[in-house]
């Protein structure tokens, strides 16, 4: 594959640059999320990464490829949310493998928080209820949630891909208030410890990892009038700041595609106006010279081999 890298991704003007985006690395694969990344994939993932890119700190690799000047087979790798296993897990197979990282934290799960999918992902995986009723809760679209027979794994996956779409657009406080009536609803109380402390986030940075910001609450910031959206940017870059002792650089949009997540005609120039040197996206591209350093695009492929994988990577580097 290195040869295919290096063709598809040159040194200097020509370069593209590549941006793995993760969220979790579990312990164990997770019945309910199969494809999700445990610790066992993470650690053999890397060995592909390092065996074929030159892996750089994302904030030098955009800073390089906005210079012209990025090495051949350039890419970064990212972390979304700010989950605790951040920590715990990815951070030991990062330090085994030499690779630096940058994690984007949303400020306000810190320490005892937990982010709204969350608290509706533990509810239905640990309710022992048949059947959960959720008639007179309504959706984004004003429906009704109606009634969801939870049976094994696969009858508990399908329930929640359906109430995470229904329920993810709301605004954020109708949003909370919901899942938490429905945790309520399901007789459970969801973990506390799932996202990182800040003496985790403190540990990172220590580690040389680079710590981005990515909102308080991370909320769809489409939806938000301009001063609530930077509001939600602005702080928590001053919590970062506050905690680390040290410049925080670079920012991710919550969910982060372009014209449904955040308005490329108007985030970027607010994150930018808010004092950050750069921003990602979740568009699947591969950065070029020319693009806004505001809106940096991230792609992770999905397949579990080592060609295939390469090969999705080697594509990406086409768009």
């Amino acid at each position: 594959m290195k040869p295919l890298f290096s063709l598809l991704s040159p040194a200097g003007a020509r370069a593209r640059l590549t941006v793995l985006i993760f969220h979790r690395v579990l312990r164990e694969p997770d019945p309910l999320f199969p494809d999700e990344v445990d610790a066992a994939r993470f650690d053999e993932l890397l060995g592909w990464v390092k065996s074929w890119f030159n892996v750089l700190p994302l904030d030098a690799a955009i800073r390089q490829l906005h210079e012209g000047s990025l090495p051949a087979r350039a890419a970064a790798l990212s972390f979304d949310d700010g989950y605790a296993d951040n920590h715990d897990v990815a951070l030991p197979l990062l330090r085994k493998h030499g690779l630096p990282c940058s994690f984007f934290v949303a400020t306000g799960f810190l320490d005892g928080g937990r982010m709204w999918n969350d608290t509706l992902i533990e509810a239905v995986r640990l309710s022992s209820l048949r059947t959960l009723d959720l008639r007179g809760f309504v959706d984004g679209r004003g429906d009704d949630l109606g009634q969801h027979a939870l049976g094994d794994d696969a009858g508990r996956r399908a329930v929640l891909g359906r109430l995470i779409e229904r329920v993810k657009y709301l605004p954020p406080e109708p949003r909370q208030a919901c899942v938490d009536a429905i945790a309520a609803r399901a007789e459970v109380r969801p973990p506390d410890d799932l996202m990182m402390s800040s003496e985790q986030v403190r540990n990172l940075h220590h580690a040389g990892m680079r710590i981005g910001a990515h909102t308080v609450s991370h909320p769809i910031l489409a939806k938000l009038d301009a001063q609530k959206a930077a509001d939600e940017i602005g702080h928590s870059r001053e919590v970062l700041q506050a905690l680390l002792g040290a410049k925080v650089s670079l920012f991710a949009y919550p969910n982060g595609k372009p014209g449904t997540d955040y308005l490329s005609e108007v985030h970027p120039a607010l994150v930018r106006e808010l004092g950050f040197d750069a921003a990602v996206s979740t568009r699947w591209a591969a950065a070029r010279r020319d693009d806004d350093v505001f809106q940096i695009p991230r792609f992770t492929p999905w397949d579990r081999g080592r060609l295939k994988f390469g090969l999705r990577l080697a594509r990406n580097l086409l768009n």
